[in-house]
């Protein structure tokens, strides 16, 4: 069930069925999949629980429809994108093995002497440069990302068809001035304002998989964080 899960959560993911469509009725699935329509109903189950299926009834399922960038579940930029209607892409201008920096090794719970792969990607939307993504990799998801074309549309697809499945993330998001790198990948001056999310990601299993630095061009994204309870005021117990 884990592999069917892992590959129907990625197809999600990566936007191959988008926000708001129709699934495949639970027959077609299961055929699809080569399991039983039990299996198929406990892994849309699953889905539902994490928040990115839902059940009409009398209709099927359906994905969950697209919502302002949000903090309470990962979605992956291609999953973002594709749930607007938007069509996503990038190219991987630059890729390096090195070895981890300080900081590094810190978020992805290595040694400083590893070995980690670094790609520089340029992210579009309909064909528009709107975000620089840099990623640095942990040593044990390299093999599964090291070989991916230059123009791979989602990476998180790529983990998921290899069973590794991103759940968690932590994500600070700030403004900043493009350097002179920024300026000519994304076609603006030197010190335009960019939005800035420096993100670590997680598999299932807890393990960090991936920490980089996007920076956004303005008016491309937008993000929705929820908070709940009242802080207690000076001078309240």
């Amino acid at each position: 069930m884990s592999e069917v899960l892992a590959r129907l959560r990625g197809q999600i993911l990566d936007g191959t069925y988008a926000g708001g469509a129709g699934l495949p009725s639970e027959m077609e699935l299961a055929a699809l999949h080569g399991v039983s329509r039990r299996t198929i109903r406990t892994v849309l189950a699953t889905l539902a629980r994490q928040g990115l299926v839902e059940s009409h009834r009398g209709s099927g399922w359906f994905v969950q429809p697209s919502q302002p960038q949000g903090f309470d579940r990962m979605r992956s930029f291609t999953q973002w994108a594709r749930g607007r209607g938007r069509a996503p892409g990038g190219l991987i201008v630059a890729r390096a093995t090195r070895k981890a920096t300080a900081r590094e090794a810190r978020l992805l719970a290595i040694r400083t002497d590893a070995d980690v792969l670094t790609f520089t990607r340029v992210r579009t939307l309909d064909q528009r440069a709107v975000m620089v993504e840099r990623s640095t990799w942990a040593p044990w998801v390299v093999p599964h990302v090291s070989g991916v074309p230059d123009d791979v549309v989602s990476t998180t697809r790529v983990l998921a068809d290899a069973g590794i499945v991103v759940s968690s993330g932590n994500h600070r998001i700030e403004a900043v001035a493009a350097a002179t790198e920024d300026a000519r990948l994304l076609g603006v001056r030197r010190s335009s304002p960019l939005l800035q999310v420096r993100r670590e990601t997680f598999a299932a299993n807890g393990r960090p998989v991936e920490c980089a630095e996007d920076r956004y061009v303005p008016h491309t994204i937008s993000f929705e964080a929820q908070a709940f309870g009242a802080a207690a005021l000076p001078g309240e117990d």
